[in-house]
């Protein structure tokens, strides 16, 4: 065991774990009042629910090895023979990758929540992460992480399209069954507490380089390098962003500087390990641009998608994929591919589109088969009395702020 990497990769999954806390308050701060405690509930619960589901089976079903690049098997549930586990690299202890990888998969549910913001039941949404995680994510991680995507030579280094393309499509499915707020379009919906999304964004900012330089597996230069991309995705997404916001709306907002990093975050997570020199500046900032420009998309489709989970994470994880196939550089991980930009030619960038376009197309389908059953078996959305009156009384009998 070294050292050295396990306290690194413990410390990754910490931070990501952090980050779910943040991501509640990134949330949180947008939402109305009425509903602050609902959309914190509805993330940190995702803590212990995603977890015990991961610990019991998840992680078995991606990381065990059954023979097929499609589906894991059973050999490592309830965490049975996981100090058996060969093959991570890095000289860590099975657990610590367990725990690394935990975490990935409790955010990943978590953060379609901001799309369907103000509307859930809580008991449906329990049952829908529960059933998500374990038909969409598990499958995916295992094809991205472990199986097919990777034996095609698809790069992913932190979770582009298993995580961001995976959560921002089911953010698509899911809003499309639930239908639009009350008073959405017609009545002012601002956010209640934008120093609160301002204090998720910092935290978002800070678990990233677990999310990102952890995904190294051991504290090395491509970790480092994966640190140094993730700050310069995030600052060049934030400066696309607000560019783009100041020059049509002629004002550069605090919710759109957050908004712009996180662009940028999601942008250079498929390829943090892997590039390069000027190539996270590039990527963050188109994704900045192209994630601001995709806002349009929910007014074009009749979609509520309260949060802008769809252009930002959606989007952002498919502008990330992409990009990689152009920008991927040998030079910097051996492990990894030369992109158009660096010799390869075409084959990265065509891999990196089989990939986005089976996440997405599989993530689609499976999460609108389990929402539309949940709709019409326990019902997925509150009643109009319920949804005026907030979340946090109905759901939860608590309120965050009294008189």
């Amino acid at each position: 065991m070294d050292s050295g990497n396990t306290a690194w990769v413990l410390i990754s999954a910490a931070l990501v774990a952090f980050m779910t806390i943040g991501l509640a308050f990134f949330y949180g701060g947008m939402v109305r009042s009425k509903n602050v405690l609902g959309m914190l509930m509805q993330n940190v619960f995702a803590l212990g629910l995603v977890s015990t589901l991961w610990a019991i089976v998840g992680f078995s079903l991606v990381f065990g090895d059954s023979g097929n690049a499609w589906i894991g098997n059973f050999e490592f549930a309830f965490l049975y023979n996981v100090e058996d586990l060969d093959g991570i690299g890095g000289g860590i202890p099975g657990m610590a990758f367990v725990a690394f990888q935990m975490m990935f998969a409790v955010i990943t549910p978590a953060l379609i929540t901001g799309a369907t913001a103000d509307r859930l039941k809580f008991g449906s949404y329990a049952l829908f992460i529960g059933l998500w995680v374990l038909l969409v994510y598990v499958p995916v991680a295992k094809w991205v992480f472990n199986g097919w995507l990777l034996d095609l030579g698809a790069l992913d280094f932190a979770g582009g399209a298993a995580i961001h393309i995976n959560a921002g499509v089911a953010a698509i499915a899911v809003v499309m069954v639930i239908g639009v707020r009350k008073g959405h379009g017609s009545e002012p919906m601002p956010p209640h507490n934008l120093p609160f999304t301002m204090l998720g964004t910092g935290i978002l900012w800070f678990g990233w380089f677990g999310f990102n330089a952890g995904s190294a597996l051991a504290a090395n230069g491509i970790a480092a390098q994966a640190i140094v991309n993730t700050q310069l995705g995030a600052a060049a997404g934030m400066l696309g962003w607000l560019l783009v916001e100041k020059m049509k709306s002629g004002k550069a907002t605090t919710l759109g500087a957050a908004s712009g990093a996180v662009a940028g975050l999601v942008a250079i997570t498929p390829g943090a390990g892997f590039v390069g020199q000027m190539s996270p500046l590039i990527i963050g900032f188109l994704a900045g641009v192209g994630c601001y420009l995709a806002l349009g998309l929910k007014e074009r489709f009749h979609w509520d998608d309260s949060l802008d989970v769809i252009a930002v994470h959606g989007v952002g994880g498919l502008i990330g994929t992409l990009l990689l196939g152009f920008f991927a550089d040998l030079a910097i991980n051996p492990d990894g591919a030369d992109g158009l930009f660096y010799g390869g030619g075409l084959e990265l960038l065509g891999d990196q589109l089989i990939a986005a376009i089976s996440v997405a197309a599989f993530s689609f389908v499976v999460t609108l088969a389990i929402a539309v059953g949940i709709n019409r078996t326990i019902g997925l959305r509150v009643d109009d009395e319920d949804e005026l009156i907030g979340l946090d009384q109905t759901q939860h009998a608590e309120a965050a702020y009294t008189a």
